[in-house]
């Protein structure tokens, strides 16, 4: 069973935390993060793109010449794709790029990158997380204290406007609370402060 030292927002050790093992010492699998990621990003592509073929493109109305008689190739419309300022031939279209990847998939990715954040010390465990104003220097006031190193991440048991508000001018800090907690973010983040609360809220619903 995985135990990590309690911290105070001051960096103080006020005690140990037990985590379960189902959750916090899973066996590494890269094949199951690779797919999670995989969709995850692709959920996140806008799909736009978009061009304009023949029936689209503005023009062409009319029949450049006569069918038969002049020698030339018969044309109907001088917006075919084979004129310069035609539409495109198989062009992209607005398409939603997002699939589905099975929930006990996605469950077991968030465990192991969890159980590899414990393995490679770096997920913080703090009592809780309390600001005294709208300030970011309160805020970055708690990572020196914790000694927070690069992109990191904050989770919380609940919505608190304050510490979601003091963190969003820091560069490589992002303030979620536990059920948004991604693979793809977590993965992009090198340390995670999580509240006792949090961490008891992420076993509940991942074991």
């Amino acid at each position: 069973m995985p135990k990590l030292s309690l911290l105070n927002q001051q960096g103080e050790s006020i005690g140990n935390i037990n985590l379960k093992d189902e959750v916090f010492a899973v066996e590494s699998n890269e094949q199951v993060i690779y797919d999670v990621i995989k969709q995850q990003r692709a959920a996140m592509r806008q799909g736009t793109a978009k061009t304009k073929n023949r029936s689209a493109v503005r023009g062409g109305g009319k029949k450049p010449y006569r069918q038969k008689g002049t020698g030339n190739a018969r044309q109907g419309t001088i917006r075919a794709p084979h004129y310069v300022g035609g539409g495109v031939v198989f062009g992209p279209s607005p398409r939603d790029y997002d699939y589905k990847v099975n929930r006990k998939v996605r469950r077991l990715a968030l465990k192991i990158v969890l159980s590899e954040k414990v393995r490679q010390n770096n997920l913080i465990a703090v009592d809780s997380l309390i600001l005294a104003s709208y300030k970011t220097k309160e805020m970055d006031t708690v990572l020196n204290s914790l000694k927070a190193e690069g992109k990191t991440m904050v989770i919380l048991d609940e919505l608190n406007d304050m510490i979601l508000t003091s963190s969003r001018n820091i560069p490589n800090l992002r303030a979620v609370t536990y059920n948004h907690v991604s693979v793809y973010d977590l993965m992009n983040t090198k340390t995670v402060i999580a509240t006792e609360n949090a961490l008891k809220k992420i076993e509940e619903v991942l074991s």
